[in-house]
């Protein structure tokens, strides 16, 4: 999609944050071969910070596959903020209410366009003391089996070094490194051959959450943690600020993996 097709809302959002992106942060951009050349996608990724979908929007945007996030809808409520949003044409999620399911047929209908859907599959920020993915919520998986689109995983790592996690305070001294890398899609053909169920939806969506999890193994130390975090193991409400520990173990996380960065290799590149 031609940025000339955008609408105004969203090039003026082009306009203001890219060139402070380009500003205020190193990237290292990999994998943009395996984003399709043509047609419509769902970009799964990692959410590490309030700041990621600038950066990953960024990564998307530098490919020629400018995003539309499904974004939880309080966000579109915002005086001025909420506005542009709306104007930008993303799309707002109605969490747990019964306009849930609007969400996933506006997601439907712009794949059909040829659009970039980008979602988290977490559906928050992670609350994994380490910052690794959590489990998974199946909007992502159902998507995919229902539009036979390709689902595209990425992972980022950097990010929470400008905004930890459920934090407010920005961060760009020194100036933060933001990796991002997408990876080949997920192999979902034998599931789209079964009916959409539940247990279709989880294998579906652990698929989705371990082919991100390995591509972020190459961002950051290992290994990741054999059983992944569940908020509700750890008595975590599911969507909403889960408190200050996982902002100061975000900070935590980000420190281990700067000391431990020479032992990775291409990191430094």
């Amino acid at each position: 999609m031609s940025r000339r097709d955008l609408g105004r809302s969203y090039r003026l959002v082009i306009a203001v944050v890219r060139p402070l992106l380009l500003l205020l942060t190193r990237r290292e951009w990999r994998g943009g071969e395996n984003l399709p050349a043509s047609g419509g996608f769902i970009a799964c990724a990692n959410h590490l910070s309030y700041v990621d979908p600038l950066t990953l929007g960024h990564f998307l945007l530098d490919h020629g596959h400018p995003p539309y996030f499904l974004a939880k809808e309080s966000l579109f409520t915002l005086p001025v903020l909420g506005g542009v949003i709306r104007g930008a044409g993303q799309i707002p999620v109605h969490r747990g209410g019964p306009d849930a399911a609007l969400a996933l047929t506006s997601a439907v209908n712009a794949l059909a366009e040829g659009k970039c859907i980008a979602l988290y599959p977490e559906g928050t920020l992670t609350r994994d003391p380490q910052l690794w993915p959590m489990v998974g919520k199946s909007g992502a998986a159902r998507l995919a089996l229902q539009t036979r689109c390709p689902v595209i995983p990425l992972a980022q790592w950097g990010p929470q070094a400008m905004l930890a996690p459920y934090s407010l305070r920005l961060r760009l001294v020194p100036r933060p490194r933001i990796q991002v890398v997408a990876g080949p899609p997920v192999d979902l053909d034998d599931l789209r051959a079964r009916p959409i169920d539940a247990q279709v939806l989880c294998e579906a969506t652990e698929r989705i959450m371990s082919a991100i999890t390995d591509l972020l193994l190459t961002l950051r130390p290992g290994p990741a943690p054999e059983h992944r975090h569940d908020p509700r193991e750890h008595g975590q409400p599911r969507f909403g600020h889960a408190g200050k520990a996982v902002s100061n173990a975000g900070r935590a996380a980000h420190r281990a993996a700067r000391a431990a960065r020479g032992r990775i290799p291409g990191a430094g590149r």
